[in-house]
């Protein structure tokens, strides 16, 4: 936890530093920035005092080896606490799991706590660039095989651009997880690639393509992810897909569904 306030006592240092220009019309941010369902999250979010609710089915089936589906309920609160700064805790409950002899086990799932920063807001010249911290707190039951019951880190550089109609947004992940094999962490990288097209003011697509390299006991997997988006109005975006494993140890298929909502804005003015 240590390492957690002292990124959280240097980004809000930072921010007190930085002086943001007021907002214009031409750089107003969305009244929700949608992080689901890709792996990849942008780099700059949503308006400044909104809440935004995540919540969705996420399912994984043939894992070689290791499960023949695996069931979860993601759900996010992500906190715009001003144009540099975002706060968040997401949770996969219930949780569900069914090994290769048939038995499923069912629970909760593992809690995240994360933080990030705007580094660079991005412009017509430039991307925007943003750090972020999550830390995984092992809430899931490690006795039923739902969860490690290890302290994860993960250190995020984020980069997100728009062009058009379409968004580009890359994520580079350290990740410092908790082994099961012995005592301490064992290091390990992620990558995770997303583009986004707005085919229509309501449509949209997304496709990504994610990695992450071995770690301990779990072995490196790499996925395909294709995205359809429809935006109900300002408040709401509903979003479904598939996701394919790449390599021999990644599930060899995955569904997606989802919604985000902007449930709550708590300044009346810019922040």
């Amino acid at each position: 936890m240590r390492i957690l306030f002292l990124f959280i006592f240097a980004i809000f240092g930072f921010n007190a530093e930085a002086q943001t220009p007021s907002p214009t019309p031409d750089t107003e941010p969305d009244f929700i920035v949608p992080a689901r369902p890709t792996v990849s999250n942008p780099a700059q979010f949503q308006r400044p005092g909104i809440l935004q609710l995540e919540v969705g089915y996420d399912a994984n089936f043939n894992a070689r080896d290791s499960f023949k589906n695996q069931q979860d309920v993601p759900l996010a609160l992500r906190f715009a606490v001003n144009r540099r700064v975002l706060i968040e805790v997401d949770t996969d409950s219930p949780y569900s799991l069914k090994d290769p002899g048939g038995v499923t086990e069912t629970g909760a799932g593992d809690t995240q706590l994360g933080i990030q920063a705007v580094l660079l807001p991005e412009n017509e010249s430039r991307p925007g660039v943003a750090v972020a911290y999550y830390i995984k707190l092992p809430t899931a039951d490690e006795t039923k095989g739902l969860g490690t019951g290890r302290v994860d880190h993960n250190f995020i550089g984020l980069v997100s651009k728009t062009v058009g109609k379409t968004t580009l947004d890359f994520n580079a992940i350290y990740l410092l997880a908790g082994k099961t094999s012995s005592k301490g962490h064992a290091s390990s990288g992620q990558a995770a690639f997303a583009v986004t097209q707005n085919l229509t003011k309501k449509f949209g697509v997304q496709g990504e393509i994610s990695g992450s390299s071995r770690n301990d006991r779990q072995p490196g997997m790499m996925f395909g992810l294709g995205v359809v988006t429809y935006q109900i109005n300002r408040r709401t975006v509903i979003d479904g897909g598939l996701r394919f494993g790449l390599t021999q140890d990644a599930p060899r298929v995955g569904i997606v569904a989802g919604v985000t909502f902007g449930i709550a804005g708590f300044y009346k003015k810019h922040h």
